[in-house]
């Protein structure tokens, strides 16, 4: 009976032990990751992002947040937990160790006669014959009883004071934690018995195999679907213009998931009407255009639609279901975009290149969602290589506010910002109409902006100069710098409903033929995980060159201290390409501001082999040594890339010549400074 009850104690306390031990550090994980978030996120404090209640934690907000299905899964199994632990209290004051003493209410130890006397008193008020209630009689036989002889008798007593039992020395007692009625193997509880075992050692791990075998065949690492990275790849083409991303993009197999439901007709046909001017129709055609856009598959149609609308701010009239796919639409969007440059990205020509083009086009794309900004603002115009976007990602902007300013000669981004706080608060009120409200937000979203600069370093370890056949080893300092002196912030997105990181792309591409040759992601986010890269990186350089322990040190603090005040270490080998010079330029592309780009264009020299062996391995996507002589571009083979919707990036002969004469690279280094422009013209260094 005792093994019995003792089985059935074990048991809960082993499903609390099952529970508890992923429970609890899973739980300590998420709150500490929970609280890291808290701490490290600066987000924009001007009206419009406030008013948008973005980050405005309201109660319903806050609990929407938290009720997550792991969140809520977490929460049942701590109840569970805390009734277990309550249930094992309980059930350990149930069962009670045999103990004659205390039965007794004597002392250890206690004489003979202390022992007649408690006895005597326990029996006249739990005697039958004195206490007619048949618990103090089942009490008094139990316990009281069987206390007094085990502590009168000689042997008993000398066995429980030697033991603890008055039986004498127990042997080993082993449990089994499961429930008394699956340990009675007669009958149906054999059955269950079996069919728990074969649940638990069989058929769970078999689910548990099955459901992440599905899953992992359906997503990559990054949580989109090869069905949307295979999409992605077929429609990558070299020459795509940065306004057919978008056709592109719409093609991921999440937003081919979304339905398409009869009552969102209507909604979209009136969006359709709103949007139509942003869907590169042909309008010497415009019937035929539309009745071709029409034709589309039902889901792209909508997803274009929807994201249009995004663009171009006409949001406010969709129905309650089209404002809930339109929500998915953005909430996947930055995974997506991200997939999507790796795919114009990733090497495709026979030297290991990418392609700058689409890549450029994607960049611009990300900026727009993230701003809400229409890929018809972005086009060149007048003085300006980037049309009047920039400033509509800015608080109160209007297309009319920008005609407005450009009336005072302020007809670039790059001029506002240019301008010193007073003159351009002055501007503002006076010209543009802002009150002094809308102007301080200005300020405010302009401080926030990032500006980026570029060290960078090549060189062929061991050896002087680059020969074709060598591997180059490049090292970039990436720098951020804001006006208000803070690194990790979100941007300024008000109308992007989700809480989105800056990220920053490093190229180095040949214009000319459309090759990236390096391409590396770059977040100013994680400090501290930053440091450790860059620590260990200098160390292992500074060791390979033979660099004394002294040495090493200073140049590891000196890169920590960098890392601190906003750099980023970029590393990176290559394999030198063949004899010649290479117009190259190198970007620095933000995927969240526009007009916040570093770029500089560099040449290359690469010399014949005239040193003996051969060398071999790192495939070319990182950056080569830069050469001394002055800047150049070499636009030709551009043309075949004209589209009615012109990139910020692309550039005239005029544009190019202007820049050949401005910056010059020496000793295989270069710098690039976005400042307060971003055109990123280069500075020579020496």
């Amino acid at each position: 009976m005792a093994a019995s009850e003792e089985n059935s104690a074990l048991f809960p306390i082993f499903v609390l032990t099952i529970i508890a031990l992923p429970l609890v550090p899973y739980t300590i994980v998420n709150l500490y990751l929970t609280f890291r978030k808290k701490t490290k996120n600066i987000n924009c404090r001007c009206s419009v992002c406030f008013q948008s209640g973005k980050y405005r934690k309201s109660i319903f907000k806050r609990i929407s947040n938290f009720s997550t299905y792991s969140n809520l899964t977490v929460v049942l199994l701590w109840v569970v937990v805390v009734l277990l632990i309550l249930y094992i209290k309980h059930l350990n004051t149930e069962i009670e160790i045999f103990e004659p003493f205390s039965i007794l209410g004597l002392e250890p130890g206690a004489s003979d006669s202390e022992i007649k006397k408690a006895y005597r008193r326990l029996s006249i008020l739990y005697h039958p014959d004195k206490n007619p209630n048949p618990e103090a009689h089942k009490y008094f036989v139990d316990y009281i009883s069987k206390a007094y002889q085990a502590l009168t008798d000689p042997v008993s007593r000398e066995n429980f004071e030697k033991y603890g039992h008055p039986d004498g020395r127990q042997g080993l007692q082993m449990g089994i934690a499961l429930p008394q009625f699956l340990l009675n193997i007669d009958g149906a509880s054999g059955g269950i018995l079996l069919l728990g075992i074969v649940g638990v050692c069989i058929l769970l791990p078999l689910t548990i195999a099955v459901i992440y075998l599905s899953r992992s065949s359906k997503y990559t690492g990054n949580y989109v679907m090869h069905h949307t990275m295979y999409a992605y790849y077929h429609f990558m083409k070299p020459s795509l213009a940065p306004s057919k991303v978008m056709e592109v993009f719409i093609r991921a197999a999440e937003y081919m998931e979304i339905p398409v439901r009869r009552t969102d007709e209507e909604s979209l046909q009136k969006l359709f009407v709103l949007v139509r001017s942003e869907l590169n129709l042909d309008l010497r055609n415009i019937r035929q255009e539309q009745a071709k856009f029409w034709k589309q598959h039902p889901a792209l149609v909508k997803s274009e639609l929807l994201m249009q609308a995004h663009l171009t701010r006409e949001t406010t009239a969709l129905s309650p279901y089209l404002q809930r796919d339109f929500k998915k639409m953005l909430a996947l969007a930055p995974r997506l975009l991200e997939e999507l440059m790796k795919m114009a990205i990733i090497p495709r020509t026979q030297q290991g290149h990418g392609w700058l083009r689409p890549a450029i086009g994607v960049i611009e794309l990300s900026q727009s969602i993230i701003q809400a900004v229409p890929l018809s603002a972005r086009k060149a115009t007048g003085a300006s290589s980037e049309g009047y976007g920039p400033f509509l990602q800015l608080p109160h902007f209007s297309e009319s506010v920008v005609k407005r300013i450009a009336r005072k000669k302020v007809r670039s981004f790059q001029d506002l910002r240019e301008m010193k706080p007073q003159e351009r608060a002055e501007l503002l009120t006076q010209v543009a109409g802002f009150t002094a409200d809308e102007s301080q937000d200005v300020e405010v979203v302009l401080e926030m902006m990032p500006s980026i600069s570029i060290d960078m370093t090549c060189e062929t370890e061991g050896e002087e100069g680059i020969q074709e056949g060598d591997i180059v080893t490049m090292q970039a300092w990436v720098t951020l710098h804001r006006w208000n002196g803070v690194i990790r912030a979100l941007p300024h997105a008000p109308y992007f409903p989700y809480e989105k990181e800056e990220n920053f792309w490093l190229l180095l591409a040949d214009a000319a033929s459309n090759d990236v040759w390096m391409s590396q992601k770059v977040n100013f986010m994680d400090e501290a995980t930053a440091i450790i890269a860059a620590s260990k990186t200098i160390q292992e350089l500074k060791e390979g060159s033979g660099a004394s322990a002294k040495e090493i040190n200073a140049a590891v603090k000196e890169a920590i201290d960098r890392v601190k005040a906003g750099s980023r270490l970029v590393m990176g080998k290559f394999q030198a390409p063949s004899e010649g010079n290479y117009n190259l330029t190198s970007y620095c592309l933000c995927d969240s501001w526009i007009g916040c780009d570093a770029k500089t264009n560099i040449r290359l020299k690469v010399l014949k082999r005239s040193r003996a062996g051969t060398r071999n391995a790192a495939a070319a996507d990182e950056v080569p040594l830069l050469d001394d002589g002055a800047e150049e571009e070499d636009e030709e083979g551009e043309d075949e890339y004209d589209d009615d919707y012109e990139s910020e990036y692309s550039e005239d002969d005029e544009d190019v010549k202007g820049k050949d004469a401005k910056g010059a690279v020496a000793n295989g280094s270069a710098h690039a400074d976005n400042g307060s422009s971003s055109d990123g013209s280069e500075s020579d260094d020496n």
